[in-house]
């Protein structure tokens, strides 16, 4: 039996924000979205009332041909609503974050730029849209220790997660869309960078405590390239005094 315009209006009306009426037509990641974020902040619930009649054709059009090739194949095209929703939820989660687990081991490293990408994957596949979850994280745990030390590191997370999201075939643009500000920031905040660098390889190490031949073993490979380039740099300062 086909999926009807008044019923999903109906649920939309008496439980739109806790995605009631996306449950009934079979919109699962939908649903869940506007469950944790309250049906979008409201203003997604309030901007589905003209796309009611599209998420209803769209939920019949699949029970009878069933889903389509061209929703695992094509690329999303490229919307600024759904952009802007990327943005904010990823924001979202990792203010979310921030509050409930700054004081996590590895919260810079992983959970915080996790918890932004969670909130962008999950708005970039809603409905008959598709994104690759492996570039979508990638661009985070690459962005997040570029902002380390600042509160407003979950803005520049989502939003290189978010263009990653929307072109993820394409991850050299995402990225050389933001190589210019992510350098300025590497040379602006240098020290920070060095520290939050040292700091991840610690806690690294700290794994492998149980194990002391193997954090040993471990940390010789870590530190190679700065002997290596210790021992170039002594061999041109040798070279130049002589």
């Amino acid at each position: 039996m086909g999926k009807r315009v008044t019923v999903a209006y109906a649920l939309w009306a008496t439980g739109g924000p806790l995605g009631l009426h996306h449950i009934y037509l079979g919109r699962d990641s939908h649903a869940l979205l506007w469950m944790l974020t309250l049906g979008g902040f409201g203003v997604g619930w309030a901007r589905e009332f003209l796309r009611i009649p599209a998420y209803v054709g769209q939920a019949n059009q699949e029970a009878v041909g069933g889903k389509t090739r061209r929703r695992r194949e094509a690329a999303p095209p490229v919307c600024l609503a759904r952009f802007m929703g990327q943005v904010c939820v990823g924001i979202y989660f990792g203010a979310v974050a921030v509050i409930g687990l700054s004081s996590t081991s590895l919260f810079s490293l992983l959970v915080l730029p996790l918890s932004v990408g969670t909130g962008v994957f999950l708005v970039s596949t809603v409905g008959q849209q598709t994104s690759d979850l492996q570039k979508t994280m990638t661009a985070c745990l690459i962005t997040s220790p570029i902002f380390y030390g600042s509160v407003l590191s979950p803005l520049p997370i989502s939003l290189a997660a978010s263009v990653t999201a929307t072109q993820h075939r394409r991850l050299a643009i995402a990225w050389l869309a933001f190589s210019a500000p992510l350098g300025y920031c590497i040379f602006h905040n240098t020290r920070a960078v060095v520290l939050y660098v040292s700091e991840c390889l610690a806690e690294l190490l700290d794994f492998f405590w149980f194990f002391p031949w193997l954090r040993s073993a471990v940390e010789y490979l870590l530190l190679l390239p700065y002997r290596l380039l210790c021992a170039v740099m002594c061999n041109f300062y040798k070279m130049f005094i002589m």
